[in-house]
């Protein structure tokens, strides 16, 4: 599985990230281009553990069925995917101060490292080792951008 471990992978990620443009358009969903970089750069501060999501009802139930079929498998996530409400942007963003904003945090998260990952549980999936956390986050990163065709 392609992850955040991965020196390679974030070289790609980071170079698919540059690609983007203030008038990308999307082919799903309904945020912008910015607005989608500022949501993934907050969903990479739960994994860098900036903040701590509280564990959703739906998660508790369901979380452990739908977490195999959506890590460890070479499945990208399906569009439309839910959202967790934190993690919805409706401001307006400046898409190359969000861009830098999320290679900082990329680039924090690979530094940190196995050791420092977070130890919080997902707000749906509950624990998560590193490496799903890695998988995890790269598998977002790749659906936003997917999501405006890079």
């Amino acid at each position: 599985m392609k992850n955040l471990y991965e020196a390679t992978t974030v070289a790609t990620v980071k170079e698919r990230f540059a690609r983007l443009r203030p008038d990308s358009q999307r082919l799903w969903g309904k945020m912008n281009v910015a607005q989608a970089v500022a949501h993934c750069s907050l969903g990479l501060e739960w994994a860098v553990g900036d903040s701590f999501p509280p564990r959703m009802f739906l998660g508790r139930i369901v979380g452990w069925i739908v977490k195999p079929l959506a890590l460890g498998t070479e499945n990208p996530m399906r569009r439309n995917s839910p959202t967790a409400k934190s993690l919805v942007v409706t401001d307006e963003r400046d898409l190359e101060t969000e861009r830098q904003r999320l290679y900082g945090l990329i680039d924090r998260f690979v530094a940190a490292g196995p050791m420092r990952c977070t130890k919080h549980p997902h707000s749906f999936f509950g624990r998560l080792t590193p490496e799903e956390w890695a998988e995890l986050m790269y598998k977002h990163l790749d659906h936003h951008l997917r999501q405006f065709g890079t």
